[in-house]
């Protein structure tokens, strides 16, 4: 009896170790190889930041691809000879500027219900089969066609983007994250001025085909690794489960809780105004330190563009810092952070405007990049403080559509400008209307809480 009681204890113990083994060999399967464990372990606190890293590539290639074209001008043109006429190279960037204007509001209303993973995919795939097609224009009217193409591809991305990280950064970190994202627009805005470098060691055709086929790679890489939101997906899935609303219904309720909202007509105004001088120094800066510092526009044009990226660069992170960290004992901190950025736009206009030595034109550049870069940082952050997040990219969207056609009317307000020889003298003027717009901002912006949810 003895024997068989030691010989059942042996059985049981080892019985027990075997259920154990299982037991730990299924939580490790589950952990490892669980979709929802998956998810999980993605939404804590590395992946947030992986989405980040992803989308900075995309951003990157969307404003590398739209840029291009400026820059190879001179080459395109010994083969077909319309690019020669100003007018119609200024109606090809113009029918981009106009339909990437009018989509964004759109773009937001289908990224509000759609999974914005794959409307990221699809936007990126397309603007980059544009730009590879590029390469096999022949004709004037081939490439006007496929540069109005890119302006609807490329408005798609910008809300869903931007909503996507909002999402996944909602605490600490949220302007950090959306300043980051921003440096890959800076960035690609740069290279895309190489365009024209490429297009002379090869040919235009060639640079076209590359660049394409690189986004067309990344977009590969984007259907691997990059996940929509949970919260997302799931509301998503609610309301299939419900009574689906009918999407036009759908989109006119969420401008009439937009346009209802006093709050965000203040935001409009307050996005909008920058947007002037934002864009002033994109069109224009080059043209202006020609001018001012009396070079030739081979140096100016370099100068002014690495002077904005950098001081950019500098400033949506610091603003961004700034603001994640104010944000924890101020609700009124990414308000703040965004007003401080504007400040340091007002006197650096003043500088580029009336300067006429290397010290003031260089430093105002440098102090409107790193103040634009603050302003920047902080305008979703900001948003999202007001709007809740079934409603945000499409908010973004009309706050998108707004800053382009300020952009289109000052770009062509300053062309004439400069052909009366105004330039710097209407480029300062720009600095009061930037004025009362951070004196509306800091008057009647007043979030009540750091993140608003439905």
């Amino acid at each position: 009896m003895g024997l068989k009681s030691k010989e059942i204890d042996h059985l049981l113990l080892r019985q027990l170790k075997q259920t154990a083994n299982e037991l730990q060999m299924a939580y490790l399967h589950q952990t490892l190889f669980s979709p929802l464990k998956y998810n999980e372990m993605n939404n804590k606190k590395i992946y947030p930041w992986v989405v980040v890293g992803l989308l900075w590539g995309v951003a990157l290639l969307n404003y590398m691809d739209r840029q291009m074209l400026s820059t190879m001008k001179d080459a395109m043109m010994i083969d077909i000879t319309e690019l020669e006429s100003a007018a119609n190279f200024g109606r090809l960037m113009a029918v981009f500027l106009w339909i990437y204007g009018f989509m964004s509001p759109v773009a937001g209303m289908i990224a509000d219900r759609v999974n914005r993973k794959w409307l990221i995919v699809g936007s990126l795939f397309v603007w980059s089969f544009v730009t590879l097609m590029m390469g096999y224009c022949t004709t004037f009217n081939q490439i006007y066609f496929l540069r109005a193409l890119m302006g609807v591809s490329e408005a798609l991305y910008i809300p869903a983007g931007l909503s996507l990280i909002t999402d996944y950064h909602q605490g600490k970190t949220r302007s950090l994250a959306v300043g980051i994202h921003m440096t890959g627009l800076y960035t690609g805005q740069a290279l895309g001025g190489f365009g024209a470098t490429v297009a002379s060691a090869f040919t235009w055709e060639t640079t076209f085909h590359w660049f394409g086929i690189v986004g067309i790679a990344y977009s590969v890489v984007l259907i691997l690794f990059l996940k929509d939101k949970k919260d997302h997906i799931i509301h998503k899935i609610k309301e299939v489960g419900a009574a689906v609303e009918n999407p036009v219904k759908g989109a006119l309720k969420g401008m009439g809780m937009l346009f209802t909202n006093i709050s965000f007509w203040i935001i409009l105004l307050y996005f909008a105004t920058p947007s002037l001088p934002g864009w002033a120094t994109k069109n224009w800066l080059p043209t202006l330190f020609s001018e001012n510092l009396s070079i030739d526009m081979s140096e100016a044009g370099p100068l002014s563009t690495i002077t904005i990226a950098l001081s950019s660069f500098i400033g949506v992170i610091a603003g961004g810092i700034m603001s994640d960290r104010w944000i924890q004992t101020n609700v009124r901190g990414r308000v703040y952070t965004g007003a401080i950025g504007l400040a340091l736009t007002i006197p650096s206009l003043l500088l580029l405007g009336f300067g006429h030595n290397f010290l003031m034109i260089v430093g105002g550049g440098l102090c409107f990049g790193i103040g634009f870069g603050i302003f920047d940082a902080n305008n979703m952050p900001i948003l999202c403080q007001f709007i809740s997040p079934r409603y945000r990219a499409t908010a973004y969207g009309i706050m998108n559509m707004t800053g382009v056609f300020a952009g289109a009317a000052i770009t062509d307000l300053l062309g004439r400008s400069t052909d009366a020889g105004n330039l710097g003298h209407d480029f300062a003027m720009l600095a009061g209307l930037v004025a009362i717009a951070l004196l509306i901002q800091i008057c009647f912006l007043r979030p009540k809480v750091a993140n608003m949810t439905d």
